[in-house]
Order: C-alpha cells, then sequence, then structure tokens
C-alpha cells in the first residue's frame, strides 16, 4: 500500500510538471520550448527517441500478454502501480532529455483567438483528469488494487460503463490530450514535433486498446463502440445498455 500511495505520489507530481511543460510556463526552467539548445537535426533525432521511449514503455506495459508474464515477477496487487512509476519515469528523461526546436510555426497574436486557444489547452487538461475519475481514477493508478489487497478482498470482476463523456465518445481521456497539446497559441517546431509525435502514438494505443476490450467484452464492446465517436462526440444515438469504461 505503501509502495503504490509513493506511486500515485511521483505520477501526480509528474501530470502537473506535464502541463507545465506542454504550456511552457515561465516559471519552468526545462519545458518544450525552454531547456539545452542543439542543433536542430540532432535536437529532433532526439526528441523523436524520447516520444518512442515513451510510447514503447506504455504499449509494451499495458498489453495482457505482458501483464501474464510480468506478474509472475511482480506482485500482481502493485503491477499497475509499477506501471505508473515506469510511465513517470519516462516522461521525467523527457522532461530532462528534451531538446527544443525554437522555429515558430504559428503565433496567434489576435486576443481573443489568443485567449481561447489557452481555454482549449485548460479544457483539454480538465478533460483528461476528468475521464480518469469517471472510470475509476484509483483504479488506474494502482491505488485500489493495493486497498483491495490490503483489505484480503478479491477484485470485482470487470464491466462495462458508460458514465458521463463516455456516453458520446469512446476515448475521452485521449481527446483531452489532443486538445492540451496542440492548443498553443505559439506553436514552434519542437512543441509540433512533440504535440505530432504524441499523436500518432495515441492513435496507435487506441486500436490496441480496442482491441484488447473486444478480446475481454466482446459483442458487448463492439456494440457499444458502434454507437459512439472515437475521440470527436457522436450525439444524437441511442444509448446501449452495455456501456463502456
Amino acid at each position: 500500500m505503501v509502495f503504490a500511495i509513493v506511486c500515485y505520489a511521483i505520477f501526480f507530481a509528474t501530470f502537473l510538471y506535464l502541463i507545465v511543460f506542454v504550456g511552457d510556463f515561465l516559471f519552468a526552467t526545462v519545458t518544450v520550448d525552454t531547456g539545452p539548445q542543439a542543433p536542430a537535426a540532432v535536437a529532433a533525432i532526439i526528441d523523436v527517441a524520447l516520444i518512442a521511449l515513451f510510447g514503447l514503455q506504455h504499449s509494451v506495459m499495458a498489453r495482457p500478454r505482458f501483464k501474464a508474464w510480468w506478474t509472475k515477477i511482480v506482485p500482481p496487487p502493485i503491477e499497475r502501480s509499477v506501471f505508473v512509476l515506469a510511465a513517470s519515469l519516462a516522461l521525467i528523461i523527457l522532461f530532462l532529455c528534451w531538446r527544443p526546436i525554437d522555429i515558430v510555426v504559428w503565433d496567434v497574436r489576435n486576443p481573443i483567438l489568443h485567449d481561447l486557444i489557452w481555454v482549449l489547452f485548460w479544457a483539454g487538461w480538465a478533460t483528461v483528469l476528468v475521464s480518469t475519475f469517471l472510470i475509476n481514477h484509483f483504479e488506474l493508478f494502482g491505488l485500489q488494487q493495493a486497498w483491495i489487497h490490503v483489505r484480503g478482498h478479491q477484485a470485482a470482476k470487470p464491466e462495462l460503463r458508460q458514465p458521463g463523456f463516455y456516453c458520446w465518445v469512446a476515448h475521452p481521456l485521449y481527446s483531452g490530450f489532443f486538445l492540451a497539446f496542440w492548443a498553443a497559441p505559439q506553436m514552434t517546431a519542437g512543441h509540433l514535433l512533440l504535440a505530432a509525435g504524441v499523436s500518432i502514438y495515441m492513435l496507435i494505443a487506441i486500436r490496441y486498446e480496442e482491441h484488447d476490450l473486444t478480446d475481454l467484452f466482446g459483442d458487448e464492446y463492439r456494440r457499444y463502440r458502434s454507437g459512439v465517436g472515437m475521440l470527436i462526440p457522436k450525439f444524437g444515438t441511442s444509448r446501449t445498455k452495455t456501456p463502456a469504461a
């Protein structure tokens, strides 16, 4: 339980800094547009490698086959906490090793549009956070598994649910990340590379995730998935009785 709490604390601090990093807030010494310099070509190679490291860690450790093997080594109650810790470390490495590319791609000067883009930026992060609570924040980040183990209980069987955003979009958490990474009044080449790289990873991750959910829930998930949008809400469709989480 203590290990799970420590992993969660590291994750939460890392998540908060990710907002600072992507938003390029001036009080931070290391952000997507502030930090150690390198020639543009070298910076691009380093940055792509860092994005790939994060994507590889997430993709491999989230797969059921890896989990089945991994839990022979790591106790199942902390498997998710180890995943969360590894993801946090991958992000910390990205923060520390990122090389900015300060070529300006666009720079929005119109005050109203500038402020609207910042609203979208914060709306994206809010969507991410709210989505985690809709599908069970504490299970997603490993605390619930450890708590159930401490109490000597068994985890409940996974079930499909359709809370909040999930009534209209299958992956609102990813939708929030898309908004958060792309909503930038000033977009540099480095920020564009980060946004594009993370977006490509998320589109790949969605396919794997949907494959895993289909294997787990079968036709229930297929019916749910056919009635909602992937990243953009699909309104006006009837809700299924077998919603998804």
